[in-house]
């Protein structure tokens, strides 16, 4: 047991350092702890660095969630009565083509391919465009039709979005469905379209997905509907860029990464029977420790992407137990997950540092933030020119006033008291 709590004491000596570098690293280009290279992901991930000039976090990332949807539903963990499937939706951002964002999903997409190339060829695919769509790829069975109903159908798909920004772009017309699918395919893996005609039902599909995008335009197409309604929180962001500059390009050797290969294959094949995955007694420790840090709320939009937070360390710690052939999460794979959800908090601080995703709210807020004397009606009216409907300044200021940021006070003139507003201790 002495053993046991000192390597306790050890892991949450990593957690603390994590913490740490979520404090200094807040408003700089968010950093990977070595933690988050556990087990085969990470040797993988260190195999190919040298070769390559995509970033080691977009490589290890995108290995995850194929792994996760490679092996289908059977594994799983349980939070309460909710029993959640490895299906991970993951965003990656950085600049266009100097990122190599593609470059690292094709290391990996080469790695899958040589371990289930049936699963590659059929359950890959880009296009996302409607709900309709995306459940029809994955739809039950006909039960009136007698040759569909006999046949098994293939209910996992990995949606691969080179230009993520169009997903964002088509989910703002009017009655497009996609947002409320994608939602509930995370959740639960079951959706039913409710329409006279052609009407579509899956259950138990199996849908990840991985995205691109730009920083540039995550900020200009991210709907704040879609942060309040959980389309973004079931979403991990992380920051890339390109690692180093290899002029001549990279080659890896088959000799280096045909054990890792193996290595890979017999987890994806151990991971297919897995059924539930438990923390051990240490893990569970750890999870208690960490639980009320990662599940406090926060304020604007930040906090509202980043509010699903248990849900995803966990899917994460249990993939990280797979690919050790273990259906139980150990300190390790706990605090390799843990790693990975602080990068994912980094990056999202990063991009929308104290953005509140309502324009009003954020220029308001942005000028009580540089005026320490708090701003009056007129001068917040100012801040328009006078082209703002006092019904949307007056939404704006609800919207922080709820928040916690700013608040509202009468102040004593020679005549009729001044409404004026000032920003809270918490948001200086």
């Amino acid at each position: 047991m002495a053993d046991a709590v000192a390597e306790f004491q050890k892991q949450i000596g990593v957690v603390n350092s994590l913490n740490s570098l979520n404090s200094h690293f807040g408003r700089e280009w968010p950093i990977l702890d070595e933690a988050a290279l556990h087990g085969v992901a990470g040797d993988i991930v260190r195999t190919l660095d040298p070769h390559t000039e995509a970033d080691p976090v977009a490589i290890l990332i995108q290995l995850l969630v194929f792994f996760g949807n490679v092996i289908g539903r059977n594994a799983h963990f349980k939070a309460e009565s909710d029993r959640h499937a490895l299906v991970e939706y993951a965003v990656l951002v950085g600049d266009t083509s100097k990122a190599r964002k593609g470059t690292s999903q094709g290391h990996v997409r080469r790695l899958f391919d040589s371990i289930d190339q049936n699963w590659s060829e059929s359950c890959i695919a880009a296009g996302l465009s409607s709900g309709e769509g995306l459940v029809n790829a994955v739809k039950d069975p006909d039960p009136e039709d007698e040759h569909q109903s006999s046949q098994p159908r293939e209910k996992r798909l990995l949606i691969c979005e080179g230009e993520f920004a169009s997903v964002l772009r088509v989910m703002v017309r009017d009655g497009n469905t996609l947002s409320a699918t994608m939602r509930n395919l995370w959740d639960t893996g079951n959706h039913r379209n409710l329409v006279k005609k052609n009407p579509l039902k899956t259950t138990g599909a199996h849908v990840s997905m991985i995205g691109h995008i730009t920083s540039d335009e995550l900020i200009r197409y991210i709907d704040r509907t879609e942060c309040a309604n959980g389309f973004a929180n079931r979403i991990r962001f992380h920051c890339v860029r390109r690692s180093k500059l290899l002029p001549e390009g990279g080659q890896v050797d088959d000799a280096d990464m045909d054990p890792l290969r193996r290595r890979l294959r017999e987890a994806v094949f151990s991971a297919r029977s897995a059924g539930e995955i438990k923390r051990d007694e240490l893990a569970k420790m750890l999870w208690h420790k960490e639980y009320g840090r990662i599940s406090q709320g926060r304020l604007g939009l930040t906090g509202a992407m980043l509010s699903r937070a248990e849900a995803h360390v966990m899917r994460l710690a249990s993939l990280y137990a797979l690919l050790d052939q273990t259906r139980l999460i150990s300190l390790e794979h706990l605090t390799a997950a843990l790693a990975l959800w602080d990068h994912c908090d980094q990056s999202v601080r990063f991009i929308f540092k104290d953005s509140f995703g309502d324009p009003d709210a954020d220029l308001i807020l942005r000028a009580l933030q540089e005026r320490g004397a708090g701003l009056s009606r007129t001068e917040i009216s100012a801040l328009f020119h006078g082209h703002k409907p006092s019904e949307q300044i007056e939404a704006a200021l609800s919207l922080l006033a709820k928040s916690g940021v700013a608040e509202r006070r009468e102040v004593k003139t020679g005549g009729r008291p001044e409404e004026r507003w000032y920003l809270l201790p918490t948001a200086k």
